[in-house]
C-alpha cells in the first residue's frame, strides 16, 4: 500500500506534536481513507475496519511528541496499521477457536457423554439455542447428530459439501453465543441441583 505524503507534513507533524488537534484532524483526513481501504481488503468488516483506523490514529495522537523525528512518517503510518490488522486477525482466529472449543465442550461433556444425556435444564437452553438457527443449520446439525459425516449430509440435503461445513460452522457459532449470553442462568441452574 502506498500512500502519498502530504506536501506539508513536516510542519503538520510538528504541529501535533506541540498538541494542535486541528493539525491532527487534517492528518485524520487525509490518511484516514487510504488506511481503511487498505485495512477492509483485509478483514472485509466496516467496523473492524473503523475500529483499527481509530486506534492508529490514538497511538500517533499518544505519541505524537515522536511524530517530527520519522524519517518516513507514511511509511511508519502503513506498517502501524499494518501490526494493528495482523493483531486483530490473530484475535479474530484465537476467537474462532475458543468459540469452537467451548462449542464441543458443551456438545460433548467431559466425560464423553452425548449432549442428550445433559440435565434437562441445559437441554432446554441448548434447544432454544437450536430453534433459533435457520432451518439449513438446524438440519445440518439434527444429521451431524445422528452419525452422519459431511459427505452423507451433503447427499441426504441436496447441498455441496462445503456448504454443509459453513452451516455447521455458522450453527457452531451461534448456538455458543446463546449458551455464553445464557451461561449466567446454567450455573445457577446448577447451583440449585446441587
Amino acid at each position: 500500500m502506498a500512500i502519498k505524503p502530504l506536501s506539508n507534513e513536516k510542519k503538520l507533524l510538528q504541529r501535533i506534536a506541540a498538541g494542535d488537534d486541528r493539525a491532527f484532524a487534517e492528518l485524520f483526513r487525509a490518511y484516514h481513507e487510504p488506511l481503511a481501504k487498505y485495512v477492509y481488503t483485509l478483514l472485509e468488516s466496516v467496523q473492524m475496519c473503523e475500529e483499527i483506523v481509530q486506534d492508529v490514529f490514538v497511538k500517533l495522537w499518544e505519541n505524537r511528541a515522536a511524530l517530527p523525528a520519522m524519517g518516513k512518517f507514511t511509511n511508519y503510518l502503513f506498517i502501524l496499521t499494518r501490526n494493528y490488522t495482523i493483531n486483530c486477525i490473530r484475535k479474530i482466529i484465537s476467537d474462532k477457536k475458543q468459540s469452537k472449543l467451548y462449542v464441543d465442550e458443551v456438545i460433548h461433556s467431559s466425560s464423553g457423554e452425548d449432549i442428550f444425556s445433559l440435565d434437562q435444564e441445559y437441554q432446554d437452553i441448548i434447544a432454544r439455542a437450536v430453534a433459533q438457527l435457520p432451518p439449513s443449520q438446524q438440519k445440518v446439525l439434527m444429521l451431524r447428530q445422528q452419525g452422519l459425516k459431511t459427505r452423507e449430509i451433503a447427499e441426504q440435503m441436496g447441498i455441496s459439501t462445503d456448504s454443509v461445513k459453513k452451516y455447521q460452522q455458522w450453527a457452531s457459532q451461534s448456538v455458543s453465543k446463546f449458551l455464553k449470553s445464557h451461561a449466567a442462568l446454567s450455573v445457577i441452574l446448577m447451583l440449585i441441583k446441587n
